[in-house]
């Protein structure tokens, strides 16, 4: 923590109370990854069920159906995800910019490659007819699509990794340097198992509702079989995690890691082992039992998402209090010494105005010059050494027998050295203060 930088808080007051503010991060940001996991699985699940379909049209249908739902998931997605956006960047307005601003065009570059994601699975959608006999190229627009879907949310992964470093901020160079950070990865690959595991789920449930008409659609195919197929596919990408878990865990920073937070996360880890032995026992069971433990599976899972979505949180929060507790001492220091600064400027300008009166009130016209001097040119000459600009022995010198023109160009100055800034002019010096000024520089 001593090597990182310390930047400045913003000292606006939250929008909102922080605890309110935090549970919208944490209720918002899980609806948003719900509809993320099934946009991403679902495209994946997509391209793999076309590609099969290139020898059995059955998977091309099913494919279908699957690509026809993305477009909604994906729509909630965005739309669920400006409210933890918002809230993340309230709570953590330094730590997001940051990772943002060293991202840089990678964190931009989101934009326009959503805009173009989602043209391409539109396109994919309502061409699958028209394409039908350009399979390979139909299928080329899912991949580009897929690939784009997997990308994205590499960059989210970055930067909300990369937020909670502090101590890397000054080694990391950009987008490929804060990739390389050992947690990324990890943590990506545990995000794909998850959007499979979730959309696995959603494919059973999909396929078996009773008002789904699967016989118009599938020849060949049992509703039982596809919901097997979606069960398949939720227990591989849960036991996946089950690898990629520890390794997250062993990548993780100790900083952030407390019992309060491993608490959270084993918790999260028994509800899943509870899952996982449900998706075990229906695979097992006769086809009409298919349903029989869907929606313990479902419940148990969905607690599973938010114990981790909390755990996260809490991970996030034991990483960053000893930098945000330095940062508002920092930020104290400054508001004390910027204070004083107003004040000791307030005193100063109070004791020339007064110099002024008094000098005024004495009928000393070198006092008064003085007084003139040291509140609208002190600031940049000195006496015999040079300041911002000239000493005024030179000033001197050069105006010696000439007053007009030394008052002309306190008036109205030029630029007449390279080396120095031009002088702003003076216009709101009265005449009366002029001529003391003026004739206390030609009476150094």
């Amino acid at each position: 923590m001593n090597n990182s930088p310390l930047p400045k808080d913003i000292p606006l007051d939250l929008p909102l109370p922080e605890w309110l503010l935090v549970t919208l991060l944490i209720v918002s940001f899980l609806a948003h990854i719900v509809f993320v996991n099934l946009m991403i699985g679902g495209s994946i699940a997509t391209l793999w069920a076309e590609i099969k379909g290139l020898k059995n049209k059955e998977y091309d249908t099913l494919a279908k159906e699957i690509a026809a739902t993305i477009t909604v998931n994906k729509s909630l997605a965005v739309v669920l995800g400006v409210a933890p956006l918002l809230s993340m960047n309230a709570l953590y307005t330094i730590y997001f910019y940051t990772a943002n601003s060293l991202t840089g065009i990678m964190w931009i570059l989101i934009i326009p490659l959503v805009a173009l994601v989602f043209l391409l699975t539109y396109l994919h959608k309502y061409t699958w007819e028209d394409m039908k006999e350009m399979k390979i190229l139909h299928i080329s627009i899912n991949v580009l699509a897929v690939l784009l879907f997997l990308f994205i949310p590499l960059i989210f992964l970055v930067n909300i990794n990369l937020m909670l470093f502090p101590e890397k901020w000054m080694s990391v160079k950009g987008f490929i340097s804060a990739l390389a950070l050992p947690n990324v990865f990890p943590r990506y690959f545990h995000f794909i198992c998850a959007s499979l595991a979730l959309t696995g789920l959603f494919i059973t449930w999909y396929m078996g509702r009773k008002n789904y008409p699967f016989e118009e659609y599938f020849k060949e195919f049992t509703r039982a079989k596809v919901k097997r197929m979606g069960y398949q596919l939720a227990l591989g990408a849960s036991v996946a995690q089950f690898l990629f878990g520890p390794l997250v865990m062993a990548t993780l920073p100790a900083k952030g890691i407390n019992w309060g937070m491993m608490g959270v996360i084993l918790t999260g880890v028994a509800v899943a082992v509870y899952s996982i032995y449900y998706m075990i026992q229906a695979l097992r069971g006769t086809d009409d039992q298919l349903d029989r433990y869907f929606k313990r599976i479902v419940i148990s899972m969905s607690i599973v998402v938010v114990f981790m979505g909390s755990g996260r949180h809490v991970y996030r929060a034991n990483a960053l209090n000893p930098h945000r507790e330095l940062m508002a001492q920092k930020t104290a220091e400054f508001e004390k010494a910027s204070k004083e600064a107003r004040e000791e400027a307030l005193n100063k300008q109070e004791q020339e105005n007064q110099d002024i009166a008094n000098a005024e009130a004495s009928g000393d016209n070198t006092a008064k010059g003085k007084a003139v001097f040291n509140s609208y040119c002190a600031a940049c000459h000195k006496k015999t050494t040079q300041l911002v600009g000239p000493p005024v022995t030179e000033m001197k010198e050069i105006y010696t027998g000439n007053k007009p023109d030394l008052i002309k160009w306190i008036r109205n100055p030029g630029k007449k050295r390279p080396d120095a800034p031009q002088m702003p002019p003076f216009p709101q010096i009265t005449e009366t203060d002029m001529e003391d000024l003026t004739q206390y520089i030609l009476n150094i």
